[in-house]
């Protein structure tokens, strides 16, 4: 049974292997409260040469994320809510791929 308040699954992965799970339970609703939490728990799972992935997210949760531009650090996985698209669409006239290219020992001008 889904405990009730629960926004997604955060799944825990070491090489590519599933080692843990449970649920992301926000009594509250889903605010930069819940994406910090979720941010510190990264950083201690990559620390640990592991990383977090979030099992079918709700689709506030969804939205905040790509909104912050955090959907493809935490491997957002789920419903398609105006799908995941990582990068998004050109705009009118609008070419895609790299606007600059930055040398490391370029002087700065």
């Amino acid at each position: 049974m889904v405990p009730p308040h629960t926004r997604a699954e955060v799944v825990l992965l070491c090489d590519s292997a599933e080692v843990a799970s449970w649920p992301l339970i926000c009594r509250n609703g889903v605010d930069l409260g819940v994406v910090d939490d979720l941010a510190r728990v990264q950083l201690e799972a990559r620390r640990q040469n592991c990383s977090i992935w979030l099992r079918q997210p709700c689709p506030e949760l969804t939205a905040l994320l790509q909104f912050l531009g955090l959907a493809a650090p935490f491997q957002v996985d789920g419903p398609q809510v105006g799908g995941l698209k990582v990068g998004g669409q050109p705009e009118d006239r609008e070419e895609t791929g790299v606007e600059e290219v930055v040398v490391p020992d370029d002087p700065v001008a």
